[in-house]
């Protein structure tokens, strides 16, 4: 079946470029599917999907959008206009991928409409903003951002190639068919940092060995939230949550956040889920000229000249206990939390930089305190990255998959 690719573009102000584009792909022998973003004039060329139907997607009226010319109202309008439809087509199979172009709003409108798609499914951005901070723009999803270099003004030497490229990429991303690799098996989610990579390596080996595949997702705040977007989207049948890093840093201003909602989802779907306190004695900022002067008296450990970390302290702890038992306790599924009393990272047992039983004592207190009796809690003289730990931690989700 001939593949095609949806074009998603503002064809009042970009038309000759997306032209161009649609050409360049449909070379290769792809079919496209062109929805019309603009919001201020007339489309260079016909659409398949045209800027009024997108407008009423997002809630808005295209003659009123182009009579009140209000450029945020009109990129909000349209970025969740196009989100609607492009979800909608491609549940119904109308397209294998997407790919848009833009300054700061076409990357707007075009990253917000691919962030309605599952994962998996080929996206690009080529955009003027691709080479700074575009986390806003990707957030969870599997987004590629391409640099275009030069602004997208006009098709020249320079910019035709770059859309050549763009064209052949997203081409070469529908037409790849990946190998099938335990697509039968059941998904575990896992989380990890590299002080608690030798717990989790053992317990992936373990879960492995049971015909189960593990997807272990590295707790830079993106990590977490792509685990639980994936659990909300049914992808994801059990949760290893070994390093709950990430609410350390929601509480203490770290670079590392996932958010106030993070360890939420698995408890919400009702799938089984075991938690410990992997690496809650630090917060993460970047290099060390760019920690707050506020924290200057604390005690910090260089990671690497990029990552400096910031011990947590007592009253932290305790109230990082006290954040985890109220999240648990709302978990409709299984639930087990496992606590390794000597030690929550590499750094923070006996001989390391952050060693300190007593900010382990405080989080016990704070999560005992609250925490309901219909959770299963697991108390272990070991460090987190104890074989024996390790092993609990995979039996015990063993047991309720």
């Amino acid at each position: 079946m001939q593949k095609v690719v949806a074009i998603i573009g503002t064809l009042d102000s970009k038309g000759v470029e997306y032209k161009y584009l649609k050409e360049q792909i449909e070379a290769h022998g792809v079919k496209t599917l062109v929805i019309d973003t603009g919001s201020l004039g007339k489309p260079y060329f016909p659409p398949e999907v045209s800027a009024a139907e997108v407008a009423k997607a997002g809630g808005g009226d295209l003659t009123e959008l182009g009579r009140k010319k209000d450029r945020g109202e009109s990129v909000a309008t349209m970025g969740r206009g196009a989100a609607v439809i492009v979800k909608e087509l491609y549940e119904k199979g109308r397209f294998d991928g997407v790919i848009a172009l833009g300054g700061s709003a076409g990357t707007s409108i075009g990253t917000t409409a691919m962030r309605a798609l599952p994962t998996g499914v080929p996206k690009l951005m080529v955009s003027t903003v691709a080479s700074g901070d575009t986390r806003v723009y990707v957030d969870v999803k599997d987004i590629t951002m391409m640099p275009s270099v030069v602004d997208v003004a006009g098709i020249n030497r320079l910019s035709s190639k770059i859309l050549a490229n763009a064209a052949g990429a997203i081409v070469g991303m529908v037409k790849a068919e990946p190998k099938s690799i335990g697509e039968d098996k059941v998904l575990i989610g896992a989380t990890m940092f590299g002080v608690t990579t030798p717990c989790v390596t053992k317990a992936r080996e373990i879960l492995e060995a049971a015909g189960y595949e593990v997807l272990v997702f590295h707790c830079t705040g993106v990590g977490g939230r792509s685990m639980e977007d994936l659990i909300r989207g049914g992808f994801i049948k059990g949760v290893l949550d070994i390093t709950t890093t990430e609410l350390a840093d929601e509480i203490g201003g770290g670079v590392f956040t996932a958010g106030p909602n993070r360890l939420e989802a698995a408890g919400e779907i009702g799938i089984p889920q075991v938690v410990c306190p992997g690496a809650l004695d630090m917060v993460n900022f970047g290099p060390p000229d760019t920690v707050p002067d506020k924290f200057k008296d604390r005690q910090f450990y260089q990671h690497n000249p990029q990552v400096t970390l910031m011990r947590t302290t007592v009253d932290e702890n305790r109230e990082l206990g006290k954040l985890i038992a109220g999240k648990l306790n709302k978990a409709k599924g299984p639930t087990t939390f496992v606590m390794p009393k000597k030690g929550v990272s590499l750094i923070a047992k006996e001989g390391g930089p952050f060693y300190n039983l007593d900010t382990e004592q405080a989080f016990l207190e704070g999560l005992k305190a609250n925490l309901n009796e219909k959770i299963k809690l697991i108390e272990m003289d070991t460090d987190i990255n104890d074989e024996k730990f390790a092993k609990t931690v995979a039996d015990e989700l063993l047991k309720n998959l």
